[in-house]
């Protein structure tokens, strides 16, 4: 799966799960950062949320998940 895969999956489960629109969403969850396997084996990408306390929430809580199921992305 690649960073791009990641953020698209991340959008639409925020949007299924709890409406709004894409383009919030993409821009509440902020650019994703893919780092080096070898230096981060076991979950090589984050992101930095912004925006109200209930969508960063809504974000943390789907990133927990999410980690457990892709800890490993590659860029693009």
């Amino acid at each position: 799966m690649t960073a791009s895969d990641l953020q698209d999956l991340l959008t639409a489960t925020l949007l299924r799960q709890y409406g709004g629109s894409r383009r919030r969403w993409k821009t509440v969850l902020g650019a994703m950062r893919v780092y080096d396997p070898a230096t981060h084996p076991h979950c090589n990408w984050s992101v930095a949320p912004s925006g109200s306390v209930a969508e960063v929430a809504a974000i943390e809580a789907l990133l927990d998940r999410v980690r457990g199921e892709h800890p490993i992305v590659s860029e693009g």
